[in-house]
């Protein structure tokens, strides 16, 4: 058998310029190895502790000022930034789980039968798993469980 020649693909960085006729393939956002240290590194029991606190808080200066916290820690840490969490609801039936933004504000509180938009629906039933403190979501879909202790599942 002989060899099967095949067209090559170029793979370019978004904004570059590739000749016409040639295929073009955007390559997918890779963090560099910092990033991706930051990425899976384990959460402080003090960022646990200010999430649970954001679920339970009523006053809309409280949910602020954690809300401002949380962005700063996810912001100066050099790796991407969630666009939010999933996490068990504690409010009770009929609800089992919730949406949290960075912003620190309850998206929606879904019952069982609701639907969770992407890229949050495939965080959903971990989130019901209950073995995870909360699920960060990010906006290339990318899921990280967060367990008890802080530490990071990887994908």
């Amino acid at each position: 058998m002989g060899s099967v020649e095949r067209p090559r693909r170029v793979v370019v960085p978004p904004g570059a310029s590739v000749a016409h006729g040639a295929a073009r393939t955007v390559a997918p956002y890779t963090p560099g190895p910092a990033a991706t240290r930051e990425l899976f590194a384990t959460r402080t029991s003090e960022l646990l502790g200010r999430l649970r606190r954001l679920d339970a808080a009523v006053d809309d200066a409280s949910v602020r000022d954690i809300a401002d916290w949380l962005h700063v820690q996810y912001v100066g840490r050099g790796a991407p930034v969630p666009v939010g969490f999933v996490a068990a609801c504690l409010l009770g039936s009929p609800y089992v789980d919730h949406r949290l933004g960075l912003d620190g504000r309850i998206q929606e509180h879904c019952a069982a039968h609701d639907v969770m938009p992407p890229p949050f629906d495939a965080a959903r039933m971990l989130a019901r798993s209950g073995a995870y403190a909360f699920i960060e979501v990010y906006a290339d879909g990318l899921v990280l469980p967060v367990l008890p202790d802080g530490s990071v599942v990887r994908p």
